[in-house]
């Protein structure tokens, strides 16, 4: 038996992401955020429990991230990071930052105006600097299904491959996305981090030969531990030479894992 793990955003999706630098005031729509995490390990990407195109948007803009979440019940989960969050004391940072909800609403709307589908997609967040005790940018990510997407799952399906996705993005958008591509809800491991998706893969060699296909460097340690690793460049960015080394194929179209012999 074979199984396929499925990184999302990037990899599945061509992603749009704005990203709101809070003390510059700017949006910039060309930086990866998981850069902006490596370039300090210090900081956390969060991501919000939340179908930002109707919570977040219709919230009243002044209102601090932290009174939004604890007001709306929503919940949030680390979805990368260098090193080990305790939620507790990103709750506490949370309660003490005077970020408001409008620096996310600014990030959203950039989104909207691009044509991207947030509810496809990880949705809205933000990057806190732990050590600093503070939020530093706002977050939102949108997408489009690459056009041969469809296809490819439906031949993999054809030939009897069990079909997971597992993402660092919002639960929600990625339940979405199982419904367009007709895979089990429970086939998905949504927010999943670094380690988490490497746990994913292992659990899952227990039952099948695995192939791991992602895009970027929270991949990595899921390539690793995949029976077959496939790096797709599909996304059209730069790549760390460390997720070059951690996988053993690598293609520019999602199409390509189809010649893939595991």
């Amino acid at each position: 038996m074979k199984a396929i793990v499925f990184d999302n955003s990037g990899t599945l999706i061509e992603r749009y992401r704005a990203l709101k630098d809070i003390k510059r005031g700017v949006i910039c729509d060309d930086v990866s955020s998981i850069d902006v995490v490596d370039y300090n390990n210090k900081r956390a990407l969060v991501v919000l429990q939340t179908d930002p195109s109707k919570c977040i948007r219709r919230a009243r803009p002044d209102q601090t991230i932290h009174h939004f979440l604890e007001k709306n019940k929503v919940k949030f989960d680390v979805s990368y990071s260098a090193v080990n969050v305790d939620k507790e004391k990103l709750l506490e940072l949370l309660k003490n930052d005077k970020t408001p909800v409008k620096d996310i609403q600014d990030t959203l709307n950039a989104v909207i105006d691009k044509k991207y589908n947030v509810q496809i997609c990880s949705g809205s967040g933000f990057i806190a600097n732990m050590e600093e005790g503070e939020i530093e940018f706002t977050i939102t990510s949108g997408g489009k299904i690459f056009k041969e997407v469809p296809e490819v799952i439906d031949e993999l399906k054809s030939r009897g491959f069990e079909i997971f996705v597992a993402s660092g993005d919002r639960q929600g958008s990625l339940e979405k996305l199982a419904d367009f591509i007709d895979i089990p809800k429970e086939n998905v491991f949504g927010t999943a981090d670094t380690k988490r998706k490497r746990e994913i893969v292992k659990s899952l060699k227990k039952n099948y030969r695995v192939m791991m296909v992602g895009n970027d460097v929270n991949d990595i340690l899921a390539l690793k531990e995949a029976d077959t690793g496939v790096l797709t460049l599909q996304q059209d960015k730069w790549v760390q030479k460390k997720v070059y080394d951690s996988a053993d194929f690598v293609v520019k179209n999602i199409r390509e894992i189809l010649d893939i012999d595991f």
